[in-house]
C-alpha cells in the first residue's frame, strides 16, 4: 500500500465567516444567519479538501469555538460557559513564545458533562461530503483534566469522581463520532510536549503529570477494541496559535518513549518545522519506540512534512525527500505523512506574511494540503510500495 497521509483537522475560516462570527457575539445577525455561513464554510473546506486527493475529508472546525473549548463552551460565538465552570480563576494551559496565551476555566462544582460533542457538528457536516470518507478531531482527556483544581479539592466532588466522569464522556465523544459516520478520529494532545517544558508561570507541568496524562488517555482508548483504535489517533505538536508556539524547546526524545506507550493505532507528529540538524534523530526515536503490537494494533507514525506556520507552501518534490529521509529509520510499513498542525481556524489571521487576509491563508493550505499528497505518492512510487 502507499504511504498513507491525513489533515490534522483545521482549516483558516473564510473572512465572511469570521465577520460572521464577530457580528453574532454582537447581536449583528441571528443564530440562523451563523448557521447558514458556517453550512457555507463548511461545504467549501470538504469539496476544496476532496480535489486535492486527502483521503480523510474534514469540514476544518467551522463551526467550533476552539478545538480545546468546544465540549465546554456554546458551539456558535464561543460563549455560555458551562454552569459548572467558572472562567474566573482558570490556569493558562499554554504561553506562547510571543506572549500570548490561552486559558481554560475552572470546575468549581459536579458533576463534569460535555455540553457539546465534536459528533455532533460532524454529523451536520456529513451530507456536505456527498459520501466521501470524513475524519473528525476531538480533544484529549487529558486536556479537559486540567479543569480540575490543582491544590484544591471540590466539596461533594472528589478528583477520583470527576476523573470518572471525564473518560465517560470522552468515550462518548469518540464513539459518537464514529457511531454518526466518521472512519478515522484524532485526538488533540498538545499538551503532552508542553507538560515537559520548564516554565514556572505554568504550575501544571511535569514528568510525572505527563504519566498521568498517558493513563487517562489510556483509560479512555482502552474501552475500545483493537479494530477500533486502529482508526484513533493521537496528534502532538508545540503548539501552533497566531504564528507562535508554546513548547518547540522541549526536545523529542523526552517525549517520544511516553507518547507511543499510549494504545492509539496511530501517530500525528509535527517534525517539518523541527531544526533540520535533529530531524534524523527524531526518526530513529520513532522507528525505536513505535510499536508494531499495541494491545492487538500496529501503529503508525504520520510525520510532519507540512509546515502551517510558514506562507511558502512545500514542494512535492521537499515531501517527497523527507519521507525517503525518515523510511530509513522508520519501518515503511508503519510511515505515514501528515502537516505538523491544524490551521487555527479560529485566529483571524491579517499579518503581512499571510497576505493580510485569512481567504489567502486559506487559499494557501489547500495548496500545502495538495503538496503532501502529491509528495507522498511520489516517495512510494521511489519506495515501490
Amino acid at each position: 500500500m502507499p504511504i498513507p497521509t491525513e489533515v490534522v483537522g483545521s482549516l483558516p475560516r473564510p473572512d465572511y465567516l469570521q465577520q460572521a462570527y464577530a457580528e453574532y457575539d454582537s447581536g449583528k445577525i441571528s443564530k440562523e444567519e451563523l448557521i447558514k455561513l458556517q453550512d457555507k464554510a463548511a461545504a467549501d473546506s470538504l469539496s476544496r479538501m476532496q480535489q486535492t486527493g486527502e483521503i480523510y475529508i474534514s469540514d476544518g472546525e467551522q463551526r467550533s469555538s476552539s478545538f480545546a473549548t468546544y465540549p465546554i463552551l456554546d458551539t456558535l460565538g464561543g460563549t455560555g460557559l458551562n454552569e459548572n465552570l467558572s472562567a474566573d480563576g482558570g490556569q493558562y494551559f499554554a504561553i506562547f513564545d510571543d506572549g500570548h496565551h490561552r486559558q481554560l476555566p475552572k470546575l468549581i462544582r459536579g458533576p463534569f458533562k460535555y455540553k457539546n460533542y465534536a459528533w455532533q457538528n460532524f454529523q451536520k457536516s456529513l451530507p456536505l461530503a456527498k459520501g466521501h470518507s470524513m475524519k473528525q478531531a476531538v480533544i484529549a482527556p487529558s486536556m479537559m483534566y486540567l479543569l480540575y483544581p490543582l491544590s484544591e479539592t471540590l466539596e461533594g466532588y472528589s478528583k477520583d469522581q470527576f476523573e470518572k466522569d471525564l473518560i465517560e464522556e470522552c468515550e462518548k465523544d469518540i464513539r459518537g463520532c464514529f457511531e454518526a459516520g466518521a472512519k478515522r478520529v484524532s485526538i488533540d494532545f498538545t499538551e503532552g510536549r508542553l507538560a515537559l517544558k520548564n516554565d514556572p508561570r505554568n504550575p501544571w507541568t511535569g514528568a510525572s503529570l505527563l504519566d498521568r496524562f498517558i493513563e487517562l488517555n489510556n483509560s479512555v482508548l482502552d474501552r475500545f477494541s483493537p479494530a477500533e483504535r486502529a482508526n484513533i489517533g493521537v496528534h502532538t505538536c508545540p503548539g501552533g496559535d497566531c504564528d507562535s508556539v508554546h513548547s518547540s524547546e522541549v526536545p523529542y526524545h523526552t517525549l517520544l518513549p511516553s507518547l507511543f506507550r499510549i494504545n492509539a493505532g496511530y501517530f500525528l507528529i509535527q517534525l517539518a518545522s523541527e531544526n533540520a540538524a535533529t530531524r534524523a534523530s527524531i526518526h530513529q526515536e520513532i522507528g525505536k519506540h513505535l510499536r508494531r503490537d499495541a494491545k492487538g494494533v500496529k501503529q503508525v507514525a504520520f510525520i510532519g512534512v507540512i509546515n502551517p506556520l510558514d506562507p511558502v507552501v512545500e514542494t512535492p518534490e521537499q515531501v517527497c525527500e523527507s519521507l525517503l529521509e525518515a523510511s530509513k529509520h522508520i519501518p515503511v510499513d508503519q510511515l505515514g505523512a501528515t502537516d505538523d498542525c491544524g490551521y487555527s481556524p479560529f485566529s483571524i489571521d491579517r499579518k503581512p506574511k499571510h497576505g493580510g487576509n485569512p481567504d489567502f491563508a486559506r487559499d494557501i493550505a489547500f495548496q500545502k494540503i495538495s503538496a503532501r499528497i502529491q509528495g507522498s505518492k511520489m516517495a512510494s512510487e521511489k519506495l515501490r510500495i
